[in-house]
């Protein structure tokens, strides 16, 4: 599996390959009945509308939930502020859970969600690592060059790698790049993710940690985290996997 891991590591795209301008993701405070939270748009100031021959991206959020030995995968589609599909997939969990391989894991029932999955993403934002990953091929980055799909990875907790600063008590839209370092299968130095303060208590009595944004396949680390903060919705988590989250539970609670 590492091997497998260090060959796709190898397929993978680290730089800028979108089918979009990431400049024109742009933040809204545009509500959403179905999920009563705020929404990120996904036009420009100067383009406020897509015209018939450019038509705004679609991001899709990706995230999973476990029931004994399945794993559901829930995929959100959003366009222009609008959730504009929702699938999932359940199956049979095959691998054992194992610190670094968890796209084995998980994989198989991101396969079978995206195989139900009408539109075609432009983006694919996946709760888990992409390039912050021991062999630089984290689940954004398998699943990446599995769809041959841009595909960004945002975690809850750092892998690997080291941060330029420290990541204590830091205000919400700080960040600082993730550096490789002997552990990964990469120069050291060579800047793999971001640590990326979305949200942050206005009280100093607690606070919030950062997320850690990687590129999985066709977007550079800069591109990803200024599409997570463009895609942020007032959540510490960017609305696409957020909703993919809550989405994941509610299939999950109708077991």
């Amino acid at each position: 599996m590492e091997e497998l891991q260090r060959e796709i590591a190898a397929e993978a795209e680290f730089t800028d390959r979108l089918s979009f301008d990431p400049a024109t993701v742009t933040q809204s405070t545009e509500s959403l009945t179905s999920t009563d939270s705020t929404q990120s748009t996904l036009t420009s100031a100067e383009n406020p509308a897509p015209t018939a021959n450019q038509e705004s991206p679609i991001i899709a959020g990706v995230d999973q939930a476990f029931v004994d030995d399945t794993a559901i995968s829930a995929i959100v589609a959003l366009r222009d502020g609008d959730i504009i599909e929702r699938t999932h997939a359940v199956t049979e969990l095959s691998v054992p859970y194992i610190p670094g391989l968890l796209s084995f894991r998980e994989g198989e029932a991101i396969v079978e969600a995206f195989a139900t999955l009408d539109c075609e993403p432009d983006l694919a934002c996946f709760d888990g690592s992409g390039r912050i990953h021991y062999r630089q091929a984290g689940l954004a980055t398998h699943m990446g060059v599995v769809f041959d799909i841009p595909a960004i990875g945002i975690a809850k907790s750092l892998l690997c790698g080291e941060p330029w600063e420290s990541v204590e008590n830091r205000p919400e839209g700080w960040r600082t790049p993730i550096e490789a370092t002997g552990r990964v299968d990469c120069p050291a130095g060579t800047i793999i993710g971001y640590a990326y303060q979305s949200r942050q208590y206005e009280s100093g009595s607690r606070h919030i940690n950062p997320l850690y944004v990687s590129p999985g396949h066709r977007v550079s680390a800069e591109t990803t985290v200024d599409l997570v903060a463009a895609l942020g919705g007032g959540y510490k988590l960017p609305e696409p996997t957020r909703l993919a989250d809550s989405y994941a539970d509610e299939v999950k609670s109708d077991r």
